[in-house]
């Protein structure tokens, strides 16, 4: 069981779906978390639900795509914590299903402002803070298999999927001299509210039911404890790796 009594983490997007599983698995791990969202109602929401389990929690409104509200933010996270040891960069923007040749280049740049820039910018204003406080911390990019098997139709989301991965390898190597981990977590098929168009159509959620081994989609709450494991300081050696959580998808 990891152990994160005293720790405080950060969840871009915790307010729902993997994020708020990653937050509740900290939270059991005796965490405090900070959830950033663009849904103040749905914050809340999070926060009362992580509050009712015992943990401590605030929440905070933040467009990630906003350096200026990225920054503002994260100020406002350390004068209200009083420091952060990890940042879950989960906020995404899955974006229109268009094919490639239709694809306009404000419809991919609206997808790449949050899930590519966003993180950049998350990740390089926690990793600030933490070097800063000298004690190391944890850093992960939520990607997805789609950086793996490709998103033929939403290639917006397929590329920034991918790009995480490479931004998480360089930082692992350039952060390690400040004992500062970054890993990537690359989900498969799971019920949310942001997968729930493919999810609905019968079609295709039989077609990667079938092509899963497990034969089945994930529900978020299976996310809880690779959460905790994640941001567990303990894991010192553990960095620079992309953890696939997929039911077998990606290898069958």
């Amino acid at each position: 069981m990891s152990n994160l009594d005293g720790k405080v983490i950060v969840v871009t997007g915790g307010n729902g779906g993997i994020g708020l599983a990653l937050a509740e698995g900290i939270a059991a791990a005796g965490g405090s978390v900070a959830v950033w969202g663009r849904n103040a109602e749905k914050n809340e929401a999070a926060v009362d639900r992580l509050v009712a389990s015992g943990a401590r929690a605030e929440a905070f409104v933040c467009d990630v795509s906003s350096e200026a509200e990225v920054i503002e933010t994260m100020d406002r996270t350390i004068a209200e914590f009083g420091r952060i040891d990890g940042l879950f960069a989960n906020a995404g923007h899955v974006g229109v299903s268009r094919p490639f040749l239709q694809l306009e280049l404000d419809e991919w740049r609206e997808v790449m402002a949050v899930n590519l820039d966003g993180v950049f910018l998350t990740m390089r204003e926690a990793a600030r803070r933490l070097v800063d406080q000298g004690e190391g911390g944890s850093l992960v990019a939520v990607s997805s298999t789609s950086a793996i098997h490709g998103a033929a139709g939403n290639d917006a989301y397929g590329t920034s999927k991918t790009a995480l991965n490479g931004l998480v390898r360089s930082l692992a190597v350039g952060l390690a001299r400040y004992a500062i981990r970054v890993n990537s977590l690359l989900p498969g098929w799971t019920i949310t509210e942001l997968a729930s168009g493919g999810y609905e159509n019968d079609r295709f959620r039989e077609a990667t039911v079938r092509r899963t081994p497990v034969r089945r989609w994930a529900e978020p709450s299976e996310f809880r404890d690779i959460g905790a494991f994640l941001a567990d300081p303990a894991l010192t050696y553990h960095t620079g790796q992309e953890l696939v959580v997929d039911g077998g998808y990606t290898v069958f």
